[in-house]
C-alpha cells in the first residue's frame, strides 16, 4: 500500500496537508446510505474506491450502480485492498466486524464515523459506549491500525444527490497521530465544499458522534440536509 507524500492542498493559515490523490479508499458498509454516499462522493472526486459489505454481490452491484472509479467486494477483501478504510457499518455490528477485520487492518489508516444513537418517540440519543465512544472500541480493537474519527455530520442524502455538487460544510477530524489525521483532512477537502478540520484526540470523539442527535432534531424541525461549519479557521 502506498502512503501520502507531497502536498496539495490547506486546511487553515499555512498548513500544508499531504496529497492523497493516489490512495484507494475503502468504506465498509458501502451499501448503506453514508456509505454508498461517502463512496460516490469519492469517486467522483478521482479517487479509486472499494466498498464493502457482508455480501460481495451485493456491493458488486452496488458498486456497478455508484459508477467508475469504483469497485465491490467483500469487507475483507475491501480492508485488504484499500490504503484508508472507512467504517460505516450499523453499530450494532461495529465491534463485530472489526473484531473480524483484525488483520486485514493491520498497518492501515482507519476512519470511524459509526454513530452509536438509540431512536424513541422524543428522538435521536446518544448510546453509551464502555470504551466512551465508536472510535475508542475501533481503537482498541485494532491495536495495530491507526484509528482515526471523521465524517459523523454529512447528509447521506446530499452525499448521494447526483445533482449537489458541492456539499457546504466541515469534516471534524480527530485522532492520535497527526500524519494520520492530516491524511484523512485532505481525503475529505477532495470533496468540493468540505474542509477537514482537526478536532482532537480521541478522547474527544464521543461529543462528536453524539451531536448528531442534535442535528437529526435541527433536519426534522426545519426539513432540511444540516451540517457544521467551524468559524475562524
Amino acid at each position: 500500500m502506498t502512503q501520502p507524500d507531497s502536498v496539495n492542498a490547506t486546511a487553515g493559515p499555512g498548513r500544508n496537508l499531504p496529497d492523497v490523490s493516489h490512495l484507494v479508499v475503502g468504506v465498509l458498509g458501502g451499501t448503506g446510505d453514508q456509505g454508498r454516499g461517502l463512496a460516490y462522493r469519492f469517486a467522483r472526486a478521482g479517487q479509486q474506491v472499494v466498498i464493502g459489505s457482508r455480501s460481495a454481490e451485493r456491493a458488486a452491484a452496488v458498486a456497478a450502480e455508484l459508477g467508475p472509479g469504483v469497485r465491490g467486494t467483500d469487507n475483507a477483501a475491501c480492508a485488504a485492498d484499500s490504503d484508508v478504510v472507512i467504517v460505516a457499518v450499523p453499530w450494532e455490528g461495529h465491534a463485530e466486524t472489526l473484531t473480524a477485520l483484525r488483520a486485514e487492518l493491520a498497518g492501515k489508516i482507519v476512519v470511524d464515523c459509526v454513530n452509536p444513537l438509540g431512536f424513541d418517540k422524543q428522538g435521536a440519543y446518544p448510546l453509551p459506549v464502555p470504551e466512551g465512544s465508536a472510535a475508542q472500541q475501533a481503537a482498541a480493537l485494532l491495536p495495530d491500525s491507526t484509528v482515526t474519527a471523521a465524517f459523523h455530520h454529512l447528509s447521506a442524502v446530499l452525499l448521494q444527490d447526483e445533482s449537489v455538487a458541492t456539499i457546504d460544510t466541515d469534516v471534524m477530524v480527530l485522532g492520535e497521530d497527526r500524519a494520520a489525521t492530516e491524511t484523512v483532512q485532505a481525503l475529505a477537502s477532495v470533496i468540493p465544499g468540505i474542509r477537514g478540520i482537526f478536532a482532537g484526540r480521541l478522547r474527544n470523539a464521543h461529543q462528536v458522534e453524539a451531536l448528531v442527535a442534535n442535528l437529526i432534531s435541527v433536519n426534522r424541525r426545519y426539513k432540511a440536509h444540516a451540517g457544521l461549519r467551524i468559524t475562524d479557521v
